[in-house]
């Protein structure tokens, strides 16, 4: 049996984020994670980072690559009726923007920080168990190279993802579960080509849905709505850059393609599981609420849990004061559902509808769109939206530490 003050179940960026914050206070952890090194440094996920998001990144001391590589952008193109519409987020949202960096490469840049600090991350663990959370003494049993391990904690971190142990583990009715299942899905693709614009792009279509991002100078992220449960056999290459051509059509602009190296279909949703903790086990991250990726919020509600937590975990050990220990959820809560809400409302804006038969909703969209874009307070919105709301929750609860 060995002991620590956090356990972390989960290696991704809200369980590696949180771990680093709390070495950086002298607070022991412990992570552990299901899968290998290689298969978490490799998983391409979310890659567009909010303003305080990459803010604390850098304030950590694990920023340095993302300020050489990180593509900053300072605004992004609405397309509907084959012309694109720019809305400036640094002039609109106070000189903030957003940072092009994908999830893996931060997942990167942690591990490594991880690993020189000699803080102990273990991977490949199996059958990960939280017990005893309504204790003051909760642990985790879990095997590790072949042998049962049992880890004493004064706390319990979920960052475990939607489908991990965690959530699980708290009794019955003890939460409250809200979701929504939107009735599409996103095929998407990464491509080995330079990008086609220096700015996202996100496409109304009659088709359906298309958004153009990048990963890097030299890598294209592209994505089309599709069915949910499609197969991923009936879109060859071939198809995918046809309907691609076809939904982003615009004068004057042309759609570089490229060999691609990935592609797989994500079905959408929302999911709140309310509150985010329970006893001594505290949630964050997608083990505790998931958007729609067209917000771009999923790693950035991640970090911002995980940085509300470091705090009061760092008033409770420093202090013995549980006052933000107690009030986590309440200081999480209201930025979760404003990401909810802004995710929803673009999702709402841009997807084709499937039971629009009459082409109503398209109607009401093409006008909403028209709307962002010819009224500076409603692009401002979006753009303080999509750079990241400030001033939510409990501001004692949110600083730095």
């Amino acid at each position: 049996m060995s002991r620590t003050q956090v356990g972390i179940v989960g290696a991704g960026p809200a369980g590696l984020v949180l771990g680093h914050l709390l070495n950086l206070q002298g607070i022991e952890s412990v992570i552990v994670e299901d899968r290998d090194r290689e298969y978490v440094e490799g998983r391409v996920r979310a890659g567009v980072l909010e303003q305080g998001t990459v803010d604390l990144l850098i304030e950590m001391g694990v920023g340095e690559r993302l300020k050489r590589e990180g593509l900053v952008h300072h605004g992004v193109e609405l397309r509907f009726g084959g012309t694109g519409h720019r809305i400036p987020f640094d002039e609109l949202a106070g000189g903030r923007g957003i940072t092009i960096y994908g999830q893996q490469e931060v997942v990167k840049d942690l591990i490594a920080a991880r690993l020189e600090s000699g803080a102990p991350l273990l991977f490949g663990v199996e059958d990960v168990r939280p017990l005893a959370i309504d204790s003051d003494a909760p642990l985790l049993r879990f095997r590790h190279g072949g042998q049962e391990r049992e880890l004493r904690c004064e706390v319990v971190a979920g960052c475990d993802g939607f489908h991990g142990v965690c959530r699980g583990a708290v009794p019955d009715g003890s939460l409250s579960f809200r979701e929504r299942i939107y009735p599409f899905g996103w095929l998407g693709i990464l491509a080995q080509v330079e990008p086609s614009s220096d700015e996202l792009i996100y496409c109304h279509h009659d088709r359906g849905f298309a958004l153009h991002s990048m990963r890097s100078p030299q890598l294209t992220r592209l994505y089309l709505q599709c069915e949910p449960d499609e197969a991923i056999e009936r879109w060859p290459d071939e198809r995918i850059w046809e309907e691609l051509h076809t939904r982003f059509a615009c004068e004057g602009w042309s759609l570089k393609e490229g060999p691609i190296l990935e592609k797989g279909i994500t079905p959408m949703r929302s999911f709140v599981a309310e509150p985010m903790q329970h006893g001594r086990l505290f949630l964050a991250g997608d083990a505790v609420h998931i958007v729609p990726a067209t917000g771009a919020k999923g790693l950035n509600l991640a970090v911002a849990d995980v940085r509300v937590l470091a705090n009061a975990l760092v008033q409770w050990f420093s202090t013995g004061d549980d006052t933000l220990l107690e009030g986590y959820s309440e200081a999480c809560l209201p930025r979760v559902w404003a990401a909810q809400h802004f995710a929803w409302w673009m999702t709402s804006m841009f997807h084709r509808m499937p039971d629009d038969r009459d082409g109503f909703t398209a109607r009401l969209q093409r006008a909403q769109l028209a709307y962002v874009c010819s009224s500076r307070a409603a692009a401002t919105s979006l753009a303080e939206n999509y750079v990241g709301l400030t001033q939510l929750g409990a501001p004692e609860a949110d600083q730095i530490v």
